[in-house]
């Protein structure tokens, strides 16, 4: 039976019928809830959950703890996740997984608690130094949420590598009704921890690791991209967007799609690696792409843009962004007008 959680709720739950076993975080809002769930569910079972003295220390935490081959999680929002990049760095280094939840707020710097996306290029371009990209996977939906967390450690450890969850401060704060799945634990055993023998831990020389780094994204690049297409099959424009912009979005699909227009949406479910198989799909139909998006200057955009270029889809791309809100569907409308009509102008 389906019950209302919310979402940064849910989330946590979703992490402990994972196989979760050690979260260590630091508070910030809007993704606080996180940790303070964990704090009281986390003992309950038997499992540890620790407020670290910063966000570096959390990540690091994070980082010993999967060495030795325990599910660990950490969690923050925009700055804080800033602060744990080096570590993330040394985690893709080390060719380790690690869980990542990241509860985006808007804004450079300090920023402000309004939900936005503002964290895009960040997260899916390795937001450290050095070469390396974190799974992103992008829920639109309390459920959605629920369902990707729930797989997040088995990707992780399949591919070696860190898994984000990239929420939102809405999508974090709001309430939907939900199912649970059961408890599970890893099945089979990892051969590359730390235990104490002398057994491989997995390591590289040096003049090994730029060519192993290249097939692991590349192999990951081809394997892994999700999202879903919405009446795209005879769309002649067509919406990008993920996360809760992605359903506004679908529903100016359907509002259009009732006045004649013929229009579709394609949502990243995977930001990184970016579903560009989604855009091979296209018909030659196609007049243009819209990314709509909750940042200032347009960030999804850019793998939009990208992934026309590839498919050799030769039409504009344009951009709403909507800043510290989700657009709202008559605004969506509103801006596909103005770009058929010829008033607004291509970003690329």
């Amino acid at each position: 039976m389906k019950k209302m959680w919310k979402g940064n709720h849910a989330i946590a739950e979703a992490a402990m019928r994972a196989g979760c076993k050690f979260y260590a975080g630091y508070p910030i809002t809007p993704q606080t809830e996180i940790p303070e769930y964990l704090s009281a569910r986390m003992p309950e079972l038997g499992r540890t959950c620790i407020q670290a003295e910063n966000e570096m220390s959390a990540v690091y935490m994070i980082l010993g703890a999967y060495s030795c081959g325990m599910r660990c999680m950490t969690s923050s929002s925009g700055p804080g996740i800033s602060l744990k990049q080096e570590g993330l760095s040394y985690i893709c280094a080390y060719y380790l997984p690690a869980v990542i939840v990241n509860v985006q707020r808007w804004g450079p710097g300090l920023g402000t608690l309004d939900s936005a996306q503002t964290d895009y290029l960040r997260d899916t371009r390795g937001g450290g130094n050095g070469d390396y990209r974190v799974i992103v996977l992008a829920p639109n939906s309390i459920q959605e949420s629920i369902d990707l967390m729930y797989e997040s450690f088995d990707i992780a450890e399949k591919y070696r590598n860190p898994v984000e969850i990239m929420s939102e401060a809405a999508l974090g704060q709001m309430m939907e009704a939900v199912e649970f799945p059961e408890f599970k634990d890893r099945e089979g055993e990892l051969d590359w921890t730390y235990d104490g023998t002398n057994r491989p831990h997995g390591k590289l020389p040096d003049s090994e690791k730029s060519a192993a780094a290249l097939a692991k994204y590349t192999k990951i690049a081809e394997e892994f991209q999700r999202w879903e297409s919405y009446r795209t099959e005879d769309a002649e424009y067509v919406f990008v967007a993920f996360g809760l912009p992605s359903r506004t979005s679908r529903n100016a699909v359907d509002q259009l799609r009732a006045n004649g227009e013929k229009v579709g949406l394609i949502r990243p479910i995977t930001l990184w690696p970016f579903p560009i198989k989604a855009f091979e799909e296209l018909g030659p139909q196609v007049k243009g792409l819209i990314s709509v998006e909750s940042t200032d200057t347009g960030q999804l955009i850019e793998d939009v843009a990208l992934a026309a270029k590839k498919c050799k889809i030769d039409v504009p791309v344009y951009g709403l962004f909507s800043g510290l809100s989700i657009s709202k569907t008559k605004a969506i409308s509103e801006f596909y007008r103005e770009v058929k009509s010829g008033q607004r102008k291509e970003v690329y």
